[in-house]
């Protein structure tokens, strides 16, 4: 496997380092937490002068740690190793297989010197049981495949190779491994059944069927699209699935979700400053395994652009919604003048702590109508907040228009991790 340096990820375990907390890394599974533990962390302690006596690595998914599944045999094992005073890291890579290991880890909080990291697979180990496991005991570092500047920072070949790699392939980080087209193509499809469905059924007891391969397709084909779980319900019934419930293929999205394989974004009423629950947004947290799913049938630039840029906004720790705007039109006929309500959209309306930035998406802005068109609904928010175009193709990297939209080319946009102050 290529070396590939994760600063942002090393970043936010650095500043969560000693804060007695369990420290719980998730992610889509062979995202990289493993390697972001067991290497970047570890060596950043030893070159800080943690002596390796005071780094405990265990990983419980090798069949030599097979004992320490059980929970008394391992807190017994971990306790043993705790010599002096001085702070012992532990690094517990799957510890999902660790049977009551929730009791193990509330156990080691007691003690003083000890700063506490996991991982776990996503089809035990999920961001909503963190919450019932460890009632604010826990610290959940959510990792992401690689983004495009570190795809590009262990890609053999030019910025324009590496991003049409990226743009069909996606950041799995395995993925720079492979060779070949049909050995990228052959990994991300068997990952995405071998790993991950079969995860699913396993966790949720369910048999093998065609709904939840479906559910994933239909949702890879509508990506950048509004949809609910109606619309696909409807769906199956007109494909001849009428035994299909709304409640299963809700269920099959929500598993879906859990397993990080997807992420839904809600509407928003920028306005009214408030959420419209009638329709969503599905984003894929690899575009590569998404265009596997549709066997790299649909690749549409634009709706691929819209998943890259939501994905950087959630590593960039960004709350993300789809934002609507909606305005009065005034419409005359020969008799009369009518007022309508319109609605437009705004992509990602992007959120944290004080600030906010609305963003738009677009494949290309080659005259004056393409630019109003583009800029539309950002200009009828009435706000300070920065309002921004990121655009495919552009060659500037940065310029503004008269009513002070910022546009900024794509590369530029994922390559600067501060390119939203420009």
């Amino acid at each position: 496997m290529k070396q590939i340096k994760r600063p942002i990820y090393l970043n936010k375990l650095i500043e969560r380092k000693e804060n007695g907390l369990v420290k719980i890394i998730t992610g889509i599974r062979r995202c990289g937490k493993s390697y972001l533990l067991n290497t970047i962390f570890s060596d950043y302690l030893k070159k800080e002068g943690v002596n390796d006596s005071h780094i405990v690595k265990i990983d419980f998914d090798s069949p030599r740690n097979k004992k320490y599944h059980d929970s008394l045999i391992l807190f017994d094992y971990l306790e043993s190793l705790i010599k002096d005073k001085k702070m012992y890291y532990f690094l517990l890579d799957e510890i999902q297989f660790v049977n009551n290991f929730e009791s193990v880890l509330n156990g080691l909080l007691r003690k003083e010197n000890v700063d506490i990291y996991v991982t776990g697979s996503n089809s035990k180990f999920l961001s909503s049981d963190i919450v019932t496991e460890f009632r604010g005991r826990g610290d959940e570092v959510r990792v992401q495949p690689l983004n495009f500047s570190e795809f590009l920072s262990a890609y053999e070949g030019t910025k324009d190779e590496a991003w049409n790699d990226y743009l069909y392939y996606g950041g799995m980080p395995l993925i720079l491994d492979k060779k070949t087209e049909k050995l990228k193509s052959q990994y991300l499809n068997e990952l995405f059944q071998k790993t991950y469905i079969t995860d699913i059924l396993n966790r949720n007891n369910l048999q093998k069927n065609d709904v939840l391969d479906n559910v994933i397709n239909m949702l890879a084909s509508a990506e950048g699209s509004l949809t609910n779980i109606n619309r696909i319900a409807n769906r199956f019934k007109n494909e001849g699935f009428e035994e299909v419930s709304f409640n299963t293929i809700s269920n099959y999205v929500n598993y879906l979700i859990d397993s990080f394989i997807i992420d839904k974004v809600e509407r928003y009423d920028i306005k009214g400053k408030k959420y419209i629950s009638a329709q969503s947004k599905y984003y894929f947290a690899d575009i590569g395994l998404r265009n596997a799913r549709l066997n790299f049938r649909q690749i549409e630039e634009e709706h691929l652009l819209e998943n890259i840029i939501y994905n950087e906004l959630k590593v960039r720790d960004f709350n993300v919604d789809v934002g609507i705007v909606e305005h009065t039109v005034y419409i005359k006929n020969e008799k009369e003048e009518k007022k309508e309500k319109k609605q437009l959209e705004v992509d990602f309306v992007c959120n944290q702590g004080s600030r906010r930035y609305y963003i738009q998406t677009a494949y290309a802005i080659p005259n004056k109508e393409k630019m109003e068109q583009e800029t539309n609904s950002l200009t009828k928010i009435h706000d300070s907040f920065k309002k921004i175009v990121i655009v495919k193709d552009s060659l500037l990297p940065v310029r503004r228009t008269d009513e002070g939209i910022v546009i900024i080319n794509i590369k530029d946009f994922l390559l600067n991790p501060d390119s939203l102050e420009l």
